[in-house]
């Protein structure tokens, strides 16, 4: 069985340090943390209020990481320029919502389709792999396919806050969802309030060939550190998958 890419999301590392402001704690440094710990991948959202992640904290991750950086972005001209101009491994476009904590639910790929077709096309044709984060729900899959989007990311949140036979239903539908995504011929990533309770059932779907993972882990590391939290998802990931 393939294995299961951690993508670490390193956001709230920069949530922290812009609560007090300064420079502590670097999510950069987190970011080097992760790669020594198993991760295979950065993930750093850039949002439009820059309430975490920061422009410089950018351009630092872009020249300094070693490790593939994936872009998350809304789907605006400013973003878009932004990631044209560091040229990440990959750009996840995601809906955004100034109110909002964090992003709720998955973006309306088949609602918004004309606007984002030229946007996903100039991103593709700077050789930044593209990917849609989105409801398990074959509708969007099938937008996201006819974008020429090569990967899709499926939001895990439902399924994470959800209890009993409502878990159950919404883990359904991402495994279904990530057979969809297989026939198509579409990469499938998943992530959204995934923790150690959680991801196990995800982690097991092998058509499901990365995760991401960030708030959790950088919640847990105020426990145990961050390197035993990225540790010990990295195994959980691992024995789901038979590895």
């Amino acid at each position: 069985m393939n294995r299961l890419r951690l993508g670490v999301n390193i956001d709230h590392v920069a949530t922290i340090r812009n609560a007090r402001g300064g420079r502590h704690p670097d999510p950069v440094r987190a970011a080097h943390m992760a790669a020594a710990a198993g991760a295979d991948g950065i993930t750093a959202h850039l949002r439009e209020d820059r309430r975490h992640i920061s422009d410089r904290d950018m351009e630092r991750l872009a020249n300094e990481i070693t490790l593939p950086l994936n872009f998350e972005m809304a789907a605006t001209e400013e973003m878009v320029s932004i990631a044209l101009r560091h040229r990440p491994h990959a750009a996840c476009i995601v809906p955004e919502k100034r109110e909002e904590r964090t992003t709720e639910g998955g973006l309306d790929v088949a609602g918004q389709f004309a606007s984002l077709k030229p946007l996903v096309g100039r991103l593709m044709d700077a050789g930044i792999r593209v990917s849609m984060f989105i409801e398990a729900d074959p509708k969007q899959l099938d937008a996201s396919k006819a974008l020429g989007a090569p990967v899709i990311e499926l939001h895990t949140g439902a399924y994470c806050d959800a209890e009993g036979e409502e878990r159950d239903r919404e883990f359904s539908r991402i495994k279904a969802a990530a057979a969809h995504a297989e026939a198509i011929g579409l990469e499938c990533h998943a992530g959204h309030g995934l923790s150690y309770d959680t991801v196990k059932p995800v982690a097991a779907i092998p058509s499901i060939m990365e995760l991401n993972i960030g708030h959790f882990l950088v919640g847990e590391a105020i426990f145990i550190g961050l390197d035993a939290s990225i540790r010990h998802m990295r195994r959980l990931m691992d024995e789901a998958r038979g590895s």
